[in-house]
């Protein structure tokens, strides 16, 4: 036992000083941004993911932009040398040299669990998913295949798990949501028993999805490893079902997003790999779950918080109400919603689903007069930018005028809850309907109180109420 022990402490000083080694001569010369690596192998990034924890992402970013005195600085988090681009001037940068001077890069645990998917995928290889997935976003998408469903699902929902509770969890039951119609519109899966399996994977493969890539029993990584490929097991078996069921003429081309994937070929007339098919719609269906769970719940954190709010958004929703004709909103019926989608983007800003995203430098790169070695790795927070005095006054305030029609709106790149540029969210258009939807049919049915309005907000990775943010339902009379 000692001897294994003397070799390990021999090897990790070993790393220890390659590492040292490394950084030193791989950037001594070189004109970086200010900053500082931490410590060896680790870096910084337990300081990364605990201001996350701590529910202030913000604060690993703006700590070091006060320390260094600059918009851009160095750092070494999720294993890689890396610099982080602050504020809207950087977020313009990335976003509109993406494919040119940057690319796509996620954390390897992201990258392992996902597998090459739209998100994950890079140059033209990404543009031709993209493409063929932009189809299923579109407006008519929309008013073909989703408004009703999303209606539908959404009123059943809220008779299932809302009607007759004194109390609710939000955010275990919006993600029971978000989840099953998901399910329903990507691979019109509706059996509850298949889907709640499903669900209780997923949670565990969102657990890990932003991790250190520790892949031994009890780890995060190594839980969500056992379950992405489980998820996968399963999703395999659907496209193989779904792929004879359209060999058979049981199952409509244009029915769902996989039958799409699998009968849609790209520009060079190749389809789509079955295991490419499976990466996407995993990747799909934690994009149009987990962020839309999240926006949902932060929304009605924030409308128990401004009764004022609340009671506006509650108008203007009755008024729809009235006026629509039919069983099911109707795209009209959405386009209507405008104050409520600023109440919406309000909630955003304070809580974005999704603090930051990563890219990769494919060339050396020369920004605000520092040098960005090529294969550097660079990182925007959209929860530092929504919080920048400077581009948003009294910041901390939530006050949907901001996004008003009456007002001159958010500064260019100041507002990037979807990101932007050529990889702006594919989802934008689908989580507004999603969202909207579930709005209108829950705020006209009741009002809500928090049970704990000091409840923290852990961002794990993404905004999480720690207590799962119970609400106590009072129905209008």
């Amino acid at each position: 036992m000692a001897a294994v022990l003397i070799v390990a402490a021999v090897l990790i000083i070993l790393v220890i000083i390659f590492e040292l080694f490394t950084r030193s001569s791989r950037n001594g010369a070189l004109n970086l941004p200010p900053g500082s690596y931490g410590w060896p192998v680790l870096g910084e990034t337990a300081e990364f993911l605990r201001a996350g924890l701590d529910g202030k992402p913000e604060k690993f970013v703006r700590e070091r932009m006060e320390k260094y005195n600059s918009q851009v600085f160095k750092t070494w988090i999720m294993g890689e040398p890396m610099a982080v681009l602050c504020g809207a001037a950087g977020n313009k940068f990335l976003f509109s040299n993406e494919n040119k001077l940057v690319t796509v890069w996620w954390p390897s645990s992201v990258r392992k669990l996902l597998g090459p998917c739209l998100a994950t995928s890079g140059g033209e290889e990404g543009r031709q998913m993209r493409r063929m997935v932009s189809y299923f976003v579109s407006p008519d998408a929309f008013t073909r295949l989703y408004i009703k469903t999303m209606d539908m699902v959404s009123q059943q929902h809220i008779k299932t798990h809302w009607q007759g509770k004194e109390e609710v969890k939000v955010f275990p039951t919006i993600k029971q949501y978000t989840f099953e119609l998901a399910c329903r519109l990507f691979m019109s899966l509706e059996d509850g028993e298949q889907i709640g399996k499903l669900a209780i994977l997923f949670n565990i493969f969102l657990k890990g999805i932003i991790s250190i890539p520790i892949n031994l029993p009890g780890a995060r990584f190594y839980r969500a490893k056992k379950a992405t490929y489980a998820i996968k097991n399963e999703l395999h078996k659907l496209v193989r079902e779904r792929r004879g069921a359209l060999e058979q003429k049981t199952a409509l081309p244009c029915q769902d997003l996989l039958s799409h994937l699998l009968v849609t070929p790209d520009e060079n007339a190749r389809f789509m790999a079955e295991p490419v098919i499976v990466n996407n719609i995993l990747m799909l269906l934690f994009a149009g779950h987990d962020t839309s769970s999240v926006a949902i719940t932060m929304l009605l954190k924030s409308l128990a918080e401004r009764p004022d709010v609340y009671e506006k958004v509650l108008r203007e929703q009755r008024e729809i109400a009235t006026e629509g004709a039919g069983e099911f909103l109707q795209w009209e019926d959405i386009q209507k919603m405008k104050y409520s989608w600023s109440v919406v983007c309000e909630a955003m800003r304070l809580s974005p689903p999704v603090i930051g995203a990563f890219r990769e430098a494919l060339t050396d790169i020369s920004y605000a007069g520092y040098h960005i070695p090529k294969g550097w790795k660079l990182y925007w927070s959209s929860s530092n930018t929504h919080r920048d005095p400077s581009l948003f006054k009294s910041y901390t305030e939530f006050d949907p005028s901001r996004f008003e029609e009456s007002s001159s709106g958010p500064a260019p790149y100041s507002y990037v809850p979807f990101g932007g540029g050529p990889r702006m969210c594919l989802g934008k258009e689908f989580a507004r309907l999603e969202i909207l939807i579930f709005l209108h049919n829950l705020i006209k049915r009741y009002r809500w109180k928090l049970v704990n309005p000091r409840e923290k907000i852990a961002y794990d990775p993404m905004p999480t109420p720690v207590e799962g943010l119970p609400i106590l339902l009072q129905p209008h009379i």
